[in-house]
């Protein structure tokens, strides 16, 4: 993935994680692929860092990298049987 590219904006709707990037592109993942998003109350979900790499809430732990994104992945610290 070209490093240059890193998120603008992020924000949650009922379901989905919403993140804009610096090339122009929107993209939408369901917030199924994240639990502790999808768990989280909307204040929680709208507290995201942005960083040069990805997205950071600190008080849910989640860190969620754009070239995870991209690639289409999902939570990968939980078995895959519970990823959607």
């Amino acid at each position: 993935m070209d490093i240059s590219v890193s998120p603008t904006s992020a924000h949650c709707d009922d379901d989905t994680l919403w993140v804009n990037l610096s090339d122009g592109r929107t993209l939408g993942v369901p917030l199924v692929w994240f639990p502790r998003l999808l768990d989280a109350k909307p204040e929680q979900r709208a507290a995201v860092t942005l960083s040069p790499r990805g997205l950071h809430w600190e008080e849910i732990d989640e860190d969620i990298s754009v070239a995870g994104l991209i690639a289409g992945r999902g939570d990968q610290t939980l078995p895959s049987s519970r990823a959607a």
